[in-house]
């Protein structure tokens, strides 16, 4: 069994969308995540240039797992993110990552449906990913949320260190339906988790570790998610580190993880 492994994004924000490409293959990589929408303050951004970024997949085999980052509020309009979900399709993605700002579950469920029947015209799917610091914040908001939007084409998306940080179990995450959980983002982190939310947020954005380097109980974890789960590795790294070392490190320190469950 082969599990795709992604290089996400965050890994290697400050690389072009096609020098991302090229720097997972030669890292060994089966995917990527390429971030074409761009968080408010984002360091790094860049053109999006559909040739390049087309012909480096063609020349190096890499598949896009995933096209981040949208965000659901309570003044969303869903037909916004159409553009970004046409260029997602393009480049051969399968999942649009999601985040839940919206502190009203009813209105969260019905505008994240529309954005899942919008991203089924591309068939996509529309993964919700809890963060501790947004209104859809643990596993239990996300699964409220997939269950009143009740569309096919959505799911929850795991990150380790939003998991742990929002005080998630492992059993509470082997009950979730497997069809909810297509990929999840892996990491790892200090075992102490920070007592003031801006910590938490700075760790997130640009402080985590390679997977084994931390106290996060990757193990555990893994073995409450599918067996054959795709992973996108999002490591915004502190060390100095040039890119192509970086996601070589994340990689091969994920497999000794993943060496573990055997």
């Amino acid at each position: 069994m082969t599990r795709p492994i992604g290089l996400a994004a965050l890994t290697v924000l400050e690389l072009p969308h096609h020098e991302q490409v090229s720097v997972a293959a030669q890292a060994g990589y089966s995917h990527v995540g390429l971030r074409l929408k761009p968080v408010t303050g984002q360091p790094h951004q860049y053109p999006i240039d559909m040739p390049e970024i087309k012909a480096r997949l063609a020349d190096t085999g890499v598949k896009v797992l995933d096209v981040e980052v949208f965000r659901i509020s309570p003044d969303t309009r869903v037909a916004d993110a159409e553009p970004v979900m046409a260029l997602a399709a393009e480049v051969g993605a399968e999942h649009l990552l999601v985040h839940g700002g919206d502190p009203d579950e009813a209105r969260m469920a019905e505008n994240f449906g529309r954005f899942c029947d919008l991203a089924a015209r591309y068939r996509l799917v529309a993964d919700l990913e809890p963060m501790p610091w947004v209104d859809v914040s643990t596993v239990a908001k996300t699964v409220a949320v997939l269950r009143r939007a009740g569309r096919p084409n959505s799911a929850l998306l795991v990150d380790a260190i939003h998991f742990f940080r929002a005080g998630d179990s492992v059993d509470e995450l082997a009950r979730v339906p497997r069809e909810w959980l297509r990929y999840a983002q892996f990491c790892d982190a200090r075992a102490d988790k920070p007592t003031d939310m801006q910590e938490i947020i700075r760790q997130a954005r640009s402080d985590r570790l390679m997977p084994g380097e931390g106290g996060l109980d990757l193990v555990g974890l893994l073995r409450a998610l599918p067996a054959d789960l795709p992973l996108s590795l999002e490591i915004p790294y502190a060390k100095a580190l040039p890119p192509l070392e970086r996601a070589r490190r994340a990689r091969e320190a994920t497999l000794k993880v993943l060496d573990r469950l055997s």
